[in-house]
């Protein structure tokens, strides 16, 4: 059942672009639909401002069935707003009261510039994982591919890993603005199967001194960014991921 129309108040982080000083502006929103996502409602209230000759907010968004990461917005406080296990765009506004103010701002890394308002520039996960490479191992079609046995335990934890959508929800509640749950997540998947075995040394140095190139901050372990991603990625991946780092060191010390 649902209950009335709401009408809420919005603080949204307005910036023209990565060189501008950014700033909150106020915005009702007025007879929002409980069953309205929050995209929807931005939507409606980007009509009205539309309607009175002023500027739009720009936030990013493109599937809107929670797989593709874009619409990552802060929302009071919490990347992706207060709900577990949802990205922005699958989060309704029954999730507010009415009467309430929401506070809305894009992610805060260095690593991820602003493009506009709530749109920032997260290229710097494409870079990482383009600097991981490609799988050399032919793998055939379908028939060849179930000849390759994968231990299951290592099949599901690869499709945990898979299941990671890029959306920086990790980078953004970390206090470091650390993307070691990202990175970790895209070694993951690769190390856990026997396809990715061949340039698993060269992958995770690759990636990692990618990653540190693009400005992100260390991680020191508090777990935040398994508490707020959508996606429930576990830290165990970080674990991982600094295993196949020491020994790939240590590999490719032991070669000089």
């Amino acid at each position: 059942m649902s209950h009335g129309n709401m009408n809420l108040t919005l603080k949204v982080w307005k910036q023209k672009n990565k060189d501008t000083k950014g700033r909150f502006e106020t915005y009702q929103a007025k007879g929002i639909s409980p069953d309205m996502s929050f995209l929807e409602m931005f939507d409606v209230v980007n009509e009205q401002l539309i309607n009175e000759g002023k500027e739009p907010i720009a936030f990013d968004h493109d599937c809107r069935e929670g797989i593709c990461g874009m619409c990552s917005m802060y929302i009071n406080g919490r990347p992706h707003g207060p709900k577990q296990g949802i990205t922005t765009c699958q989060l309704h506004m029954r999730s507010f009261k009415d009467g309430d103010t929401i506070v809305v701002e894009p992610w805060r890394s260095a690593a991820f510039p602003v493009i506009k308002d709530l749109a920032v520039d997260r290229s710097s996960f494409d870079r990482i994982i383009a600097a991981g490479g490609f799988v050399s191992v032919n793998t055939g079609n379908a028939k060849d591919a179930n000849n390759i046995l994968i231990n299951k335990d290592d099949a599901d934890e690869a499709f945990n890993a898979a299941a990671c959508i890029g959306c920086g929800a990790c980078v953004a509640a970390c206090k470091n603005s650390s993307a070691m749950l990202f990175v970790s997540a895209k070694v993951s998947q690769l190390a856990l199967l026997p396809q990715g075995q061949i340039e698993k040394q060269d992958r995770v140095l690759n990636m990692v001194k990618q990653m540190d190139e693009e400005g992100f901050g260390n991680c020191t372990n508090t777990g935040a960014c398994e508490a707020e991603c959508p996606k429930a990625i576990s830290l165990e991946n970080i674990a991982r991921m600094n295993r196949e780092y020491s020994l790939a060191t240590f590999a490719q010390n032991k070669i000089k």
